[in-house]
């Protein structure tokens, strides 16, 4: 009853914490948003989760469509003021970019939680890799654009991996040909650009934090012998079952 009791109060004083995992992740790999879902749970997050949302408006701004965005942004700030959202977790790099810059939002991509609190993560859940080596792969909007470079490095470091850096990386490194509507307007040069880069992996497995970085990637992997793995995917195994779900924790409003 009490715990009742704590979530309305949270809900009408406008205190939760949302997790957007972004309409990639939610429509086309379920099975990631719930890993990220499970890992929130695991490090005790307060978190609330809505299914029903509207896409930040990261790809109609990008495209040129500022009056389209605005309608969205109008919608979003209604929907937040709705439940009361005062801070917002996301998984994707373009929405947080979007949220923290166009919206003036409180946002944290998640790798930065998880960084903060890296030793609650359980890491019987981490898949391993072979010799024990991975490649990171920096996604623009997360690193180029978003200045985050370190989390991402720390917490593979923390699972007793070995990093393995791209030749291009940090504020150098190469876009995985996806971005900015590049796959959807020059399919040709993207794969190219994906190719490429994966040519420049010399290790087994690659990992990234960024869900359209991961897709591209792993599309163009199937020849190369290269395990492709998003972020969450390293710390809880490729997939989330129902007997790994770590405690009780968030809330899924209907």
């Amino acid at each position: 009853m009490k715990k009742l009791f704590g979530k309305l109060k949270k809900i009408i004083s406008g205190g939760n914490i949302l997790y957007y995992p972004g309409c990639l992740t939610h429509f086309v790999y379920p099975d990631i948003e719930e890993n990220y879902k499970n890992l929130l749970k695991m490090m005790e997050i307060d978190f609330i989760f809505i299914p029903e949302f509207n896409c930040c408006g990261s790809p109609v701004l990008n495209a040129g469509y500022k009056s389209d965005f605005e309608d969205l942004q109008e919608l979003n700030r209604t929907f937040l003021s709705k439940y009361g959202i005062k801070k917002i977790i996301t998984s994707c790099p373009a929405c947080y970019l979007i949220l923290k810059d166009n919206y003036g939002l409180d946002v944290e991509h998640i790798s930065e939680i998880i960084m903060k609190n890296i030793h609650k993560i359980d890491q019987k859940f981490a898949k391993d890799v072979e010799g024990n080596k991975i490649t990171y792969h920096d996604p623009c909007h997360l690193g180029r654009k978003g200045r985050i470079f370190d989390e991402p490095r720390k917490i593979i470091k923390n699972l007793n991996l070995k990093l393995i850096e791209l030749p291009c990386n940090h504020n150098d490194s190469l876009c995985c040909g996806a971005g900015g509507g590049l796959k959807n307007h020059n399919p040709d040069l993207a794969n190219k650009i994906a190719k490429a880069r994966l040519n420049l992996c010399k290790t087994v497995s690659l990992v990234t934090p960024c869900p359209m970085c991961y897709s591209h990637f792993k599309e163009h992997a199937k020849d190369t012998g290269i395990e492709v793995l998003e972020f969450s995917q390293l710390l809880l195994g490729k997939y989330t079952t129902k007997n790994q779900t770590p405690n009780e924790g968030g809330k899924e409003i209907e």
